[in-house]
């Protein structure tokens, strides 16, 4: 007789950072992020869809490298809901989302060693960005109980410059040598209000799309 093997319990595997991570219960003044890449990272890392594993995406090609922990919001997904919210603002007709997870930068003054990893934080505002005609908003969010950024209640209260090397990074890091220019722009910068306006729209249409 053949002994049964034990079944694996579920704590074995890992959960896909994307669509097995809840938000948080305190959705949206808090919000659980996974990050992907961190600033000593010389190389963009992705994760990929299908697995919920972390890819190497590409090498950076320049010298530009993210100036804070970088990734997504789980749950979160960037199509009709958050392409409308861009065109109302922006005036601009035929702005569909960018069919990703919601963007988020993690503003600390911990050094984070790698990315793989989840944070929670609270989101003070954002940068409007267009990828062509694709809405690809960059949530900001201060690492929750950071000693540093963690009291900032909105964008509006950030020092100057760090907000100025995220819209740098930004507006560079898709260049690619040889590759030709990349329409891509930032609109404007949010406060907190309009950052839980776009987080709450890309919940709605995470729900759409994936139930």
């Amino acid at each position: 007789m053949t002994a049964q093997r034990p079944p694996i319990p579920v704590s074995a595997f890992a959960s896909h950072p994307w669509h097995g991570v809840s938000l948080g219960a305190r959705v949206p003044q808090v919000v659980t992020c996974y990050i992907e890449i961190v600033p000593t990272d010389a190389v963009k890392y992705e994760v990929d869809k299908a697995t919920g594993l972390l890819r190497l995406d590409r090498p950076q090609r320049y010298s530009n490298v993210s100036p804070s922990p970088y990734g997504f919001l789980p749950r979160t997904y960037c199509a009709e809901r958050v392409g409308a919210l861009c065109s109302e603002r922006t005036g601009r007709p035929d702005i569909h989302g960018d069919g990703d997870p919601l963007d988020v930068c993690v503003l600390t003054e911990k050094p984070l060693a790698h990315g793989n990893l989840l944070v929670e934080a609270i989101p003070i505002g954002g940068l409007r960005m267009l990828d062509g005609n694709e809405a690809d908003d960059k949530i900001i969010a201060v690492l929750e109980g950071d000693a540093v950024y963690g009291g900032l209640g909105d964008v509006s209260e950030c020092p100057g410059n760090v907000v100025d090397r995220l819209r740098h990074y930004f507006l560079t890091y898709k260049q690619v040598p040889g590759g030709g220019a990349r329409t891509v722009e930032i609109t404007d910068v949010y406060g907190k209000d309009e950052a839980y306006e776009v987080i709450k729209r890309s919940v709605e249409d995470y729900a759409a799309s994936f139930g």
